[in-house]
């Protein structure tokens, strides 16, 4: 069985092409969403201050901390599952981190 280095090649590339893609996009949706959540807590605390409805600040806080504690254990999870996966799984990694890190 001979070892095809330029079809492993095209493999490892285009994954860590396509993960640098994902990554990038990931990156760009991850501040959209904070730029909202930003914006509705300040929604939040006009309203508050206005009278128009009483915000607990205490559970807020809690739900978004166990939230943020969930991501990271989803993240931890897909990217043991990327380098688990040897030469592909590890070029997309890299592609998802460095474009995660230019977007």
């Amino acid at each position: 069985m001979a070892l095809d280095i330029q079809g492993l090649g095209m493999q490892m590339g285009g994954s860590a092409l396509i993960g640098a893609v994902i990554g990038f996009a990931a990156k760009k949706v991850a501040k959209v969403i904070a730029i909202i959540i930003g914006l509705e807590l300040v929604l939040f605390k006009f309203l508050e201050s206005r009278g128009v409805l009483s915000v607990n600040w205490d559970a807020l806080t809690n739900a978004s901390q166990a939230a943020a504690d969930q991501g990271v254990q989803a993240t931890q999870t897909l990217v043991e599952t990327f380098i688990s996966t040897a030469g592909i799984g590890a070029s997309f990694a890299g592609g998802f981190a460095l474009g995660f890190k230019r977007a």
